[in-house]
């Protein structure tokens, strides 16, 4: 008998799905998982768009929702062939469509689906296409117009409104990121809104305003200042201006700030290095190795400010953005061409952890891509100094294999509550619980291999578990 066909065939979400093979070790992973599953969520580094929840309207199309936005569909779409201008993208980022075009976009997704399979996309979607919105057919070219149909229905009704589904995937807390010159407006909204009970904070990101060597920087400070109603024509006032816009994102809910820069440099510059070089890049004559050394010391002053204001700090460092600069033109950021390089940690963070490592006040999480400094840089460090912690996978390696990988080099040297619980740090609104199901799933199997060692008890096992997304986010992310 020949292979079934795309329209023949059925989606698989097993229940076992990333559990164990031996029995006996599946019966335990299976034992932790049903304890944790049903948790809430808590999400403290995304990108989903607040203002969807403040609107509350109907979702334009399945393509715009579950296609368009997501950089990790789009970038194995391109390698395989397809052009981003026909997946809903121009030069600003994403485009409104109308039913031909979302339609189109879909069908070259449903086409290509194959391209995903063994990786994390492919389970996310799978597992959002069944469990969220029913669906029972393979995505194939001959099933394309009928999974479209079968999600633009759903669409409509009003349980698959954007705050009938944050209820339904039980999400507690979920954090976006933000640009410090943003009102905030759809944050306060929904904060003072007595029909939404959820709760959606924002997060500090100031990458652009810290790299002073990047096109436009000096129109940026001056649009801070005048946001933050501080004259920022020179340092001090610069940074004060900083400090305030960090004040006001607390007052609205923050509790993190965001940064990603190409290294994880920390060293900071003496007083009038610092105003000399903020001085030149006014004038628009700062170099790149200048611009470098001030985002490098502006690290370390980012840590001085989280001592006194308590908002955790966050590094996502070592990734070269918008390598292929043709696509950022044609398509702009975040349209699937960013590619991390290697980070070092141990003596770029050494100036910033020997001032607060071990204050009382900071909180640092430092995540990388870069899985060869697990094991030998940030688990040590994260073992010695209370400030610090691992961040879980994300991006290119938030995914089975990654995620087996990090607990392996991190758990015997840092233990697991020197790690930051997961993130999601999706734009796809709809793969939320997805992703979270696959770290409890994950995190249960490696547990349950622990308990068949001996290692653990199977109640320490169950502690942990629950730990790990419940005390563990809330104590990092001060929740």
């Amino acid at each position: 008998m020949g292979a079934m066909s795309a329209t023949q065939a059925s989606l698989d979400v097993h229940p076992d799905r990333l559990l164990p093979t031996q029995p006996e070790v599946r019966d335990v992973a299976r034992r932790l998982y049903a304890a944790t599953k049903d948790l809430p969520i808590i999400s403290p580094h995304s990108h989903v768009p607040p203002q969807w929840l403040v609107d509350n309207k109907p979702f334009a199309d399945p393509a715009s929702l579950l296609l368009t936005p997501d950089h990790y569909v789009l970038r194995m779409l391109h390698a395989g062939g397809a052009e981003l201008s026909d997946l809903g993208r121009g030069p600003d980022g994403p485009v409104e469509l109308d039913e031909a075009a979302a339609r189109k976009a879909w069908r070259i997704l449903c086409e290509n689906y194959h391209l995903f399979r063994g990786t994390p996309v492919k389970y996310w979607f799978d597992t959002t296409f069944v469990e969220v919105f029913g669906i029972t057919q393979v995505p194939s070219a001959e099933t394309a117009d009928a999974i479209y149909d079968q999600v633009a229905e759903a669409l409509t009704r009003p349980e698959f409104l954007p705050r009938a589904l944050f209820e339904r995937f039980g999400i507690s807390v979920l954090a976006t990121t933000d640009d410090p010159l943003d009102d905030l407006a759809p944050h306060r909204a929904l904060a003072e809104d007595p029909t939404f009970s959820g709760r959606v904070i924002p997060t500090f990101r100031p990458d652009r305003f810290l790299e002073l060597a990047r096109p436009g920087w000096a129109d940026l400070a001056r649009e801070l200042g005048e946001v933050a109603g501080v004259d920022t024509g020179d340092y001090a006032g610069y940074i004060a201006a900083l400090e305030n816009r960090r004040r006001y994102f607390k007052e609205h809910g923050a509790v993190s700030s965001d940064h990603s820069h190409l290294d994880a440099g920390t060293q900071p510059l003496d007083l009038a290095e610092a105003e000399r070089i903020y001085a030149a890049a006014l004038r628009g004559e700062v170099t790149v190795e200048e611009g470098r050394a001030f985002h490098r010391h502006m690290m370390s002053e980012t840590a001085r400010m989280a001592t006194q204001d308590g908002l955790v700090m966050t590094l996502h460092p070592a990734v070269y953005r918008n390598h292929d600069t043709d696509n950022l033109e044609r398509y702009g950021a975040d349209a699937g061409s960013d590619i991390p390089v290697t980070v070092e940690f141990t003596k770029a963070l050494q100036p910033l952890l020997a001032r607060y490592g071990n204050h009382p006040n900071l909180t640092l999480v430092v995540f990388t891509i870069d899985e060869t400094v697990y094991s030998r840089e940030l688990a040590p460090m994260a073992g010695f100094y209370r400030s610090m912690h691992v961040g879980v996978p994300w991006w290119f390696i938030d995914a089975p294999e990654a995620i087996r990988r990090f607990r392996g080099a991190v758990t015997e040297t840092a233990g697991f509550y020197r790690t930051s619980g997961f993130i999601d740090d999706t734009r796809a609104f709809l793969s939320i619980p997805t992703r979270h199901d696959m770290s409890r799933r994950l995190d249960a199997a490696y547990l349950a291999e622990l308990v068949a060692q001996h290692r653990l008890t199977e109640d320490e096992a169950l502690a942990t578990a629950n730990d790990l997304v419940t005390t563990i986010p809330k104590k990092v992310f001060k929740l």
